[in-house]
């Protein structure tokens, strides 16, 4: 139990011995102490106000005075400020922390509790490398995964692959076309960024299609519908449905080519799976679900033959579920999927880390798995996150404007370079070692700007921004570390008696944040929000960069402050290089 809830506990019998009443846990609020007034802990007064008919000050004091009678192990002295009664507790509860949790790697840290969560992330499709959205996309789920890990929970990290569509078709007829024959191998490209040029390459020849229809009196709508090459594509499709041999061949190929690029991404960028699922195995998928949702009257059969879902009662709409002619939409393969994955790992709570641009398609896949009584339905939740844009605007994959991700993991790295040899304190590393230095700052830095914004909200990338060494980012963060690492090399933690101690403001903020981690983990995991745990370790950083500015380590006034703020020292170490790891970031040991 952390201090906070310890506090909780602690107020609520008291209030109830005192006033003989009863008390729910949720309506005894305890937060940390605001930096402007002195304590550590705050109890807040107004929801007992009224039902005792007493004054917050009265009421503060007979609480405060019975807290220090009867708890006077954990409570040093208390102020009742307008409402809010603050709690400082005494300087050996903080020493005793310390000596049982400074060298302990799993501190914060849950057992299991026995329930199985599956994470689906990234959802690539097989016409185009990865780029700067699929990395939020990856890094959330990720991170949310192993923060969930941490937590207690059984966890399997999942994949879905786009690997079948018109969109597909498009690459792949682009290759017949203008290919003669050319491989990623003969080109010298990642297989990924080979087919997707091919992809950009199609797009291009549609729109000049279209302009020559147009040009020959053609209205626009008539001449996207009519140019040759998406006709082409089209007819593709319909062949690869149909299992044409030379067309799956081709859809073999080119889909292998991208599996080995991708491969290559997520071997850069620390993103693994489970399983994997693929569209072409899946799309089939749920229509058997959606006939027998007929018979139970959950679906309606149009006059055209088409099946839909009236869900204007929920404040939705009517969504088609099945096209006239037998063919499934995505959220027909959605409800069979989820179908599937429940048989499979009977998971409690099956997370989409999808774009918010999908939040609609998820509300209605959650409405029809409940109206059906599908096994896990409620345990549906979409962690959908904003887009991410750069200071140019917003990208566009069919226009080749995307920012790549193995260009923006290269970009990362070069500045990581540029901005540590300009600090000039890695004259005595190695090649292998600096490179090893730029990979970590440069993808800490990557991963530190991505996950630091809540993933509700939409976010600006801005490279440089991201790597600086002394504001809100992962290279202050891994600094922070390695200074930490270095000062522990020079020092050596010994028995010591620090019954008389006394700890200073900057040396009880540390030791208040360090105490923290297990909530922050909590709450990260309850919200589904990595951004909490990755503020959470930058003001850590920050609280242990005042307690270095104001105090001597290696050259304490006593040794045994000495031993103290060396037992500070390795807590923090550790529980930076914990939250970074669930993060996705290394933290370096020297820099």
């Amino acid at each position: 139990m952390n201090v906070a809830d310890q506090i909780q506990q602690i107020a609520k019998q008291t209030i109830e011995e005192l006033f003989g009443i009863q008390l729910e846990n949720k309506n005894v609020l305890i937060s940390a102490t605001k930096p402007e007034f002195v304590g550590d802990y705050t109890l807040v007064l107004f929801s007992f106000v009224k039902q005792l008919k007493k004054s917050p000050e009265l009421l503060g004091n007979e609480i405060g005075n019975h807290l220090l009678k009867n708890h006077s192990h954990l409570f040093a002295s208390f102020n009742v400020i307008s409402g809010f009664l603050n709690l400082q507790l005494n300087d050996s509860f903080w020493i005793e922390f310390l000596n049982k949790n400074y060298n302990n790697s799993n501190y914060g840290k849950k057992p299991l509790n026995g329930k199985k969560v599956l994470v689906e992330y990234s959802s690539p499709n097989t016409n185009k490398p990865l780029h700067l959205g699929h990395l939020r996309n990856n890094f959330l789920g990720w991170s949310i995964a192993e923060i969930l890990k941490a937590n207690g929970y059984d966890v399997v990290k999942t994949c879905i692959v786009n690997d079948r569509g018109i969109h597909i078709c498009k690459s792949m007829l682009a290759w017949q076309l203008f290919a003669n024959g050319e491989t990623p191998q003969s080109s010298g490209m990642k297989g990924d960024h080979f087919v997707g040029a091919y992809y950009v390459k199609y797009n291009d020849e549609f729109k000049r299609q279209v302009e020559q229809l147009i040009s020959g009196g053609k209205k626009k709508e008539e001449a996207e519908k009519e140019a040759p090459i998406l006709l082409a594509t089209q007819q593709m499709l319909l062949d690869w449905e149909a299992g044409k041999p030379a067309i799956i061949e081709l859809w073999k190929n080119m889909n292998g080519w991208v599996y080995d690029g991708f491969e290559k991404t997520y071997n850069t960028i620390g993103s693994d799976f489970q399983k994997t699922y693929y569209e072409s195995e899946t799309y089939l998928l749920g229509k058997n679900i959606v006939k027998n949702g007929i018979e139970k009257e959950i679906f309606s059969k149009k006059e055209d033959g088409s099946i839909w879902i009236d869900l204007t009662d929920e404040g939705l709409d009517e969504k088609l579920v099945m096209r006239k002619d037998g063919t499934s939409v995505y959220i027909t393969q959605d409800i069979g999927l989820a179908e599937q994955k429940f048989k499979e790992y009977k998971a409690d709570e099956s997370i989409y880390v999808v774009g918010d641009e999908q939040n609609y398609h998820f509300k209605v896949l959650k409405l029809i798995a409940q109206k059906l009584k599908l096994p896990g339905a409620n345990g549906i939740y979409h962690l959908s996150y904003g887009m991410v844009e750069l200071p140019t605007g917003r990208m566009k994959s069919r226009e080749g404007t995307v920012v790549d991700a193995d260009d923006l993991v290269k970009e990362m790295i070069a500045i990581a370079a540029k901005h540590t040899e300009e600090l000039g304190k890695v004259k005595d590393f190695s090649t292998d070692e600096l490179n090893e230095l730029f990979n970590t700052i440069g993808l800490g830095a990557l991963k530190f700007f991505l996950l630091r914004v809540d993933p509700k909200k939409k976010m600006v990338f801005n490279p440089e921004e991201s790597i600086d060494f002394h504001g809100f980012t992962g290279p202050f963060i891994q600094y922070t570390h390695a200074r930490i690492k270095s000062i522990l090399k020079k020092g050596n933690i010994e028995n010591s008696n620090l019954d008389n101690l006394k700890i200073s403001g900057s040396e009880k903020s540390l030791i208040l944040k360090l105490e923290q981690y297990s909530t922050i983990l909590e709450e990260a995991a309850k919200e589904h929000n990595p951004s909490l745990l990755a503020i959470y370790t930058f003001e850590i950083a920050k609280a242990f960069n005042t307690f270095y500015s104001e105090h001597s380590v290696l050259s304490a006034e006593t040794e045994d402050a000495k031993q103290f703020r060396l037992k500070l020292c390795t807590m923090t170490s550790i529980v930076i290089s914990s939250a970074t790891k669930l993060l996705g970031m290394k933290v370096p040991d020297r820099m």
